[in-house]
């Protein structure tokens, strides 16, 4: 029997009905960051990932940033599954509507694996350090006072050196693909992000009439600077 965290914004629990049927302890707690600090010891992590895809992935994230080698299992809808990716952070999937054989087979698996002992990877480029780790940034050794939604549109342009990308494809990849804000969101986390890089505020390239890139910069003798991921 596995103890179970199961983190959810419903009301009435009833996020998994099969589960009901298997001898798994449970429990239940808000779908925010904080309560990871004061729930119980658990075996393995649920996110209610059905009604909030957006707010579901970047809780997955927090968690795993945090360090947590807890396996953290996302519970989903069908028509769900297309928004899941590896940078979610999840060990696996399980539907809402799966049968109380698959849940249990599935539990069994996650709680029986070993834990991943791989460092998330820095990004280095002109001076600045992205932690994906610890969703930190540096930039010439100074820490950058990031909020999330800023960190998260760095990391991804980062992570795709000289690919530009337009404004709606950033607000799909660093807001959702259900957002109903406008571009002009990403307009303006460039501007900010650009302010706090200081000097290295042309890392984020401005393509006209087409988006934005993380531009790799020339040294004054010609050799490009490398943006590496090191694990």
């Amino acid at each position: 029997m596995a103890q179970l965290l199961i983190l959810t914004s419903a009301v009435n629990n009833d996020v998994l009905p099969a589960l009901a049927l298997l001898s798994h302890g449970m429990t239940y707690l808000p779908a925010q960051p904080g309560q990871i600090l004061v729930a119980p010891e658990s075996d393995l992590i649920l996110v209610d990932a059905r009604t909030n895809l957006v707010a579901a992935k970047g809780l997955c994230q927090i968690l795993r940033s945090t360090g947590a080698e807890t396996p953290l299992l996302l519970i989903i809808t069908e028509g769900g599954l297309t928004a899941v990716s590896p940078d979610w952070g999840v060990d696996d999937v399980i539907l809402d509507s799966a049968g109380p054989a698959e849940i249990d087979a599935r539990i069994r698996l996650a709680a029986g694996r070993t834990p991943r002992d791989v460092p998330a990877p820095l990004i280095r480029a002109a001076g600045v350090v992205i932690d994906e780790a610890s969703y930190s940034a540096k930039v010439h050794g100074k820490p950058l006072d990031l909020t999330y939604k800023e960190f998260e549109l760095l990391r991804f342009l980062a992570a795709h050196p000289s690919r530009v990308f337009t404004r709606e494809q950033l607000l799909s990849e660093v807001w959702g693909y259900d957002y109903f804000g406008g571009t002009r969101t990403v307009d303006v986390h460039v501007r900010r992000l650009r302010a706090k890089l200081g000097d290295q505020e042309s890392l984020i390239g401005t393509v006209r009439n087409v988006g934005y890139r993380f531009t790799v910069h020339e040294e004054e003798n010609g050799s490009r600077v490398a943006l590496t991921q090191v694990s």
